[in-house]
């Protein structure tokens, strides 16, 4: 990825993003992102980078023999440790909304940070939340103190967060408002598309911010508005 747009993507929040996806696009009705409402561990911060995908249970003990469930464990680490960067560990919980095991604490993520990873999403838990790293988001589906039987089932897998499907690979853009795949197709137009977006919102912003803002100087900048998203 051009370096220019991951810092621009590092800046901007993910309804920008979800914005300027519609504006390269020329349309409304993006659709590929999170549904609900998520917990994020640093909430000014977003994460942005390619899908290293897996998913985890925690609310019973696995059921195959430890010596499967510990070699499957340190697949997922090798795999989270390679890959292009920079990443995002999307890790889905397969116990849903009864989800128990935080898998994402102070010890895990440092790992995943260790291992050049920007962000996790997930649908499951977290916790350890003054002791996570900097740097490292978490976007998940809960907070609490247990791990439960938390294992790994399966990676470089098609998982599910909050009603949105992502594969391996996928470039990811999430924050405390959730998350998003941006589509490969809109990446080449995608700075454009932002650029574009922020000029345009400062049409009406500035002048809503400014002091006598009334609706003679709301109508006139909503004119200028519209006139310039045609």
């Amino acid at each position: 990825m051009d370096t220019t747009l991951l810092d621009l993507l590092r800046k901007v929040d993910t309804p920008t993003v979800c914005n300027a996806v519609e504006v390269v696009q020329g349309k409304r009705g993006f659709d590929r992102f999170t549904r609900g409402t998520m917990v994020c561990s640093a909430p000014g911060e977003a994460m942005v980078g390619y899908a290293r995908t897996a998913r985890i249970a925690a609310l019973a003990p696995p059921t195959e023999a430890p010596d499967v469930i510990r070699t499957r464990r340190m697949a997922y680490y090798r795999y989270m440790s390679e890959g292009p960067r920079p990443g995002v560990a999307v890790v889905e919980d397969l116990d849903g909304a009864a989800a128990i095991g935080a898998y994402w604490g102070e010890i895990n993520t440092t790992i995943h940070k260790g291992f050049g990873l920007s962000g996790a999403l997930t649908n499951g838990v977290m916790r350890d939340l003054g002791d996570l790293p900097e740097g490292f988001p978490v976007v998940a589906g809960s907070i609490g103190p247990s791990h439960g039987f938390v294992h790994v089932r399966d990676l470089d897998c098609e998982v599910r967060i909050f009603g949105l499907s992502v594969r391996p690979g996928e470039l990811i853009h999430a924050d405390r408002h959730g998350a998003l795949v941006i589509p490969e197709d809109v990446v080449g137009g995608l700075q454009a598309g932002i650029e574009s977006l922020l000029a345009t919102e400062k049409i009406v912003l500035d002048p809503a911010r400014a002091d006598g803002f009334d609706f003679a100087a709301f109508e006139a900048a909503w004119a200028a508005f519209e006139k310039a998203r045609t």
